[in-house]
């Protein structure tokens, strides 16, 4: 059969996807990019926050009308909104013909092929995992997802919900599929999870990351692994270690903090404070100088007032974030914040998230100015149409998520390269270089 499978949300829902999507084409049926085409539409959901939510709805309620108009059979729902909202998208939504949990995703071919209607596990297990995998990435980049869940219960959070309880995928099970990963072409890897830092504490009763690092720092042909959602306070001397020691390991650390107000921080449930993390931010940029510091923060929780909102700034300015995300807050039905009093409204959230994002913006710009005239390996992202120019990330950019470096050069590049470059120039985001020969 021909399916379209749409993956919306973030990495961890796309690694779910690049699973099935390999479950499926072992079994002999064909991925379409087109509705029209489509025999069976798989859309692996998020509800993450009210925007993700809606849009999920809409991606299926779109979807849905492909059953009179088009040649689709059948449509299928997984992931966080399915799991979530089970009972409703079935009722409202009598279109949908089978939906599986966020644990359930190795049931996707008795979904596409009718043998079954609905199906959710138990989220204190793994999902039966395979090492059927097909990369929706370009192919010299994926991402390792090393964990599922989460046990920190933030106050403003559904994952633990949806996804359950902190689970860790068993090392040998991570080596093998990066090694395949590898041998595909694969050369960064990005560790993800809803908390990277936690990882083997279930299975090996330590935090075991530092461990993980080492082991994959030995494959050959992999260049750069980079580790993404690190909770502050959970960040250990011998994961520093071993950033510093393994050198395939990126000098990046994203690392989500949310607010630096204690009693906002302390509203959010989180478990910091912001004078520890102003000296987690130091102690780090002390022990690996050249480290990229990412971070996200909520604007607008509930009860937030101006004032503490104008300190959040001036710790923006205070930490000089080399990457920065700032969101409005958004209230997700079960949440302890949802029924919070004194919730913030939605104009003064917007006009929050948007001075944050304008006093980062300045900051980086700063802080890019001063890597005009150093060098830096950079991989190739592809080429720029119609110029003799192509697109490449340093170590400091993620993804999708953070800036480019653009090359100008008469030399043939391929995607997937490495090379040396200058920085000649620099905007609010990204670079211009030069190549090095």
């Amino acid at each position: 059969m021909n399916i379209l499978f749409i993956s919306l949300g973030c990495d961890k829902n796309l690694v779910d996807s690049e699973f099935m999507i390999g479950s499926l084409t072992k079994a002999g049926h064909q991925l379409v990019d087109s509705e029209e085409e489509a025999d069976v539409i798989v859309v692996n959901s998020c509800c993450f926050i009210n925007d993700a939510k809606e849009e999920s709805i809409q991606t299926i309620l779109d979807m849905a009308g492909y059953k009179e108009k088009g040649r689709l059979k059948r449509l299928i729902v997984t992931g966080c909104l399915s799991e979530r909202y089970k009972d409703e998208i079935l009722k409202e939504i009598p279109e949908v013909d089978a939906i599986l949990g966020t644990n359930s995703y190795n049931h996707i071919l008795d979904a596409v092929e009718g043998k079954c209607e609905k199906q959710f596990e138990t989220l204190n297990t793994l999902p039966d995992i395979k090492n059927d995998r097909v990369l929706s990435t370009p192919g010299h980049y994926a991402h390792l997802k090393i964990a599922e869940g989460c046990n920190k219960n933030c106050a403003y959070c559904v994952i633990p919900s949806i996804r359950g309880p902190y689970r860790s995928v068993p090392m040998e099970t991570l080596i093998a599929q990066a090694k395949q990963l590898v041998s595909q072409g694969v050369k960064e890897l990005i560790l993800v999870a809803q908390e990277t830092t936690l990882y083997g504490v279930d299975l090996y009763k330590k935090k075991s990351l530092h461990l993980l690092l080492d082991e994959l720092n030995k494959i050959p042909g992999l260049y750069w692994i980079r580790i993404m959602y690190c909770y502050p306070e959970e960040i250990y001397d011998e994961l520093i270690e071993s950033i510093k020691r393994n050198k395939k390991v990126c000098h990046y650390l994203d690392m989500p903090i949310q607010h630096a107000n204690d009693e906002i921080l302390k509203r959010m449930n989180r478990r910091t404070n912001h004078k520890e993390l102003v000296d987690h931010i130091e102690k780090i940029r002390r022990e690996i100088p050249d480290i990229t510091l990412r971070t996200t923060l909520i604007a607008g929780f509930p009860g937030e007032t101006k004032e503490q909102h104008e300190e959040m700034m001036q710790f923006v300015n205070n930490m000089e974030f080399d990457r920065l995300g700032a969101f409005t807050y958004s209230p997700e039905e079960g949440t302890v914040a949802c029924e919070m009093p004194d919730q913030v409204d939605e104009e003064v959230k917007e006009d929050w998230a948007n001075e944050i994002m304008e006093l980062s913006e300045e900051v980086i710009a700063d802080k890019n100015q001063d890597l005009i005239g150093k060098e830096f390996m950079a991989i190739i992202e592809g080429k720029v149409a119609d110029e003799n120019s192509y697109v490449g990330r340093t170590y400091r950019d993620a993804p999708d998520i953070d800036g480019y470096v653009f090359i100008q050069t008469d030399t043939q590049l391929i995607t997937g390269d490495f090379v040396k470059v200058k920085i000649t120039g620099a905007y609010e985001y990204d670079l211009i270089g030069e190549l090095v020969e």
